[in-house]
């Protein structure tokens, strides 16, 4: 599976895996110490729970984001962070739900073998991935733009265990990229592999008319060494699709972009039903957010704007007003930005939390989104992105969304860099859309909103 969740990817993946073992080990462990007269059944499925609970802390902590956590030290603060939230809630538990809980003494056991053997298998792991002799040999062929962003991804990522061994010249005539050396011309791509020991060839060529060495790439793939274009390379290594020198025909014959009948019924079943849970729910947080709007400035509470939904479809969004009222006086959409001083001061509360977002769960249950999905967007911004941006059309192919892979990888857009960048993220969901990906996302949500990121 491409995506588990672009935060838990490649060795990170593997780390996820390994203490998942560990803790449920450790808990194992700590119950057979203890006597207990329960049912093995009903310690398993506490078991199941408290290392469900103590993953999902290590996650909130970015334990297992290896792009983030990279020294030993930091390892070991923010797995005695997460160790620390996850007792917190535990105990919490304990006292309202005691029957869900492991015994006080079993739990203490637990917490501190795993603690231990955590934090052994973490060092360790943090030594050995950092020898090049367990790192995957990478050549570029190209010297262009593209093939220098892969270059900068794989040089600045520590999730996958890639080298870059140099590059190919196409044709250009450079003799160094990013500090690399330029290892020869593409007829020389046989002796550069023997010499260099390369496993996996990059072609990040962005115009490959007469300049495609096929011969050479096909000896080297039929010898054993990888071939990959630099999308698949770059698409692997951010969580998001390259659109600067993107084809049709990749996003025609690549794999992906196809949810089946089941995923699109099943998603709007957990959409219909989540939403009138949720907003049932919210109801008396939504009562207090009108309130505090209503004392803070004046206007109406709840605001609306036309905006464009599944394959153009123009549809009506609600939402908590944040702005003051003559927001736009020459009735000219404007984009939001840093600091805005159109904000009114409950209102950077509620864009912070995203209590401003509550009202579309009313256009959640009506089909015009969904719960995950790319932002919708005004019509007047999507003429000017769709001039501007290529495949920005594209995006709505699926339902707008409450939130979204972009939304949770990337700040407030304010301009058009930033909206490309998010086109990005959301060509990379609609590539993988899956209720399981899904789910990641309204994890990575709730992560936002407690960390107060993403949001102006």
């Amino acid at each position: 599976m491409q995506v588990f969740n672009r935060n838990v990817s490649g060795r990170g993946l593997t780390v996820f895996g390994f203490e998942l073992v560990l803790i449920s080990g450790s808990m194992v462990l700590a119950a057979n110490l203890h006597d207990s007269s329960e049912a093995p059944s009903a310690i398993a499925l506490k078991i199941a729970l408290v290392t469900a609970l103590c993953q999902l802390c290590f996650y909130y902590n970015d334990l297992y984001d290896l792009n983030v956590v990279q020294s030993s030290r930091e390892v070991i603060i923010r797995l005695l962070q997460a160790t620390g939230a996850a007792a917190i809630v535990l105990a919490a538990a304990c006292v309202t739900v005691p029957s869900l809980i492991l015994d006080p003494s079993t739990f203490l056991t637990a917490l501190g073998v795993f603690v231990i053997a955590v934090a052994t298998w973490r060092v360790a792991f943090n030594y050995f991935a950092h020898d090049p002799y367990l790192e995957e040999r990478v050549l570029v062929v190209g010297t262009g733009h593209a093939a220098q962003l892969v270059a900068r991804q794989i040089g600045g990522q520590h999730d996958f265990a890639y080298r870059l061994v140099g590059f190919v010249d196409d044709g250009e005539g450079v003799e160094m990229v990013r500090h690399h050396e330029v290892l020869g011309k593409a007829a020389d791509l046989r002796a550069i592999i023997a010499e260099h020991h390369v496993e996996r060839i990059i072609v990040g060529l962005s115009d490959r008319r007469g300049r495609l060495p096929i011969q050479e790439l096909l000896q080297a793939k039929l010898s054993g060494v990888r071939v990959e274009d630099a999308t698949t390379t770059y698409e692997r290594l951010t969580g998001k699709i390259l659109i600067d020198d993107l084809k049709p025909s990749w996003l025609i014959f690549s794999d992906g972009f196809r949810a089946s009948r089941l995923t699109r019924v099943v998603k709007r079943m957990l959409d219909l039903s989540l939403s009138m849970i949720g907003f049932i729910l919210a109801a008396p947080l939504m009562a207090l957010t009108a309130l505090a709007i209503r004392l803070d400035s004046p206007g109406p509470v709840v605001y609306n704007q036309d905006r464009v939904g599944e394959n153009g479809r123009i549809f009506t969004v609600y939402k908590f007003r944040s702005m003051c009222t003559d927001a736009e006086p020459a009735g000219q959409p404007v984009w939001a930005r840093a600091g805005d001083d159109r904000v009114t001061r409950v209102g950077r509360f509620i864009r912070a939390s995203r209590l401003d977002e509550l009202p579309q769960l009313w256009n959640v249950m009506r089909g015009d989104m969904s719960f995950v999905g790319p932002r919708p967007e005004r019509s007047f911004f999507v003429e000017q992105l769709a001039r501007e941006i290529p495949f920005y059309v594209q995006r709505h192919a699926v339902k707008p969304g409450l939130t979204g892979w972009a939304q949770v990888k990337y700040q407030y857009g304010s301009s058009i860099e930033d909206a490309t960048e998010k086109l990005r993220y959301d060509l990379y969901y609609m590539k993988h859309m899956s209720i399981f990906f899904d789910l990641t996302i309204v994890l990575d949500t709730v992560k936002v909103i407690l960390f107060g990121r993403g949001a102006k």
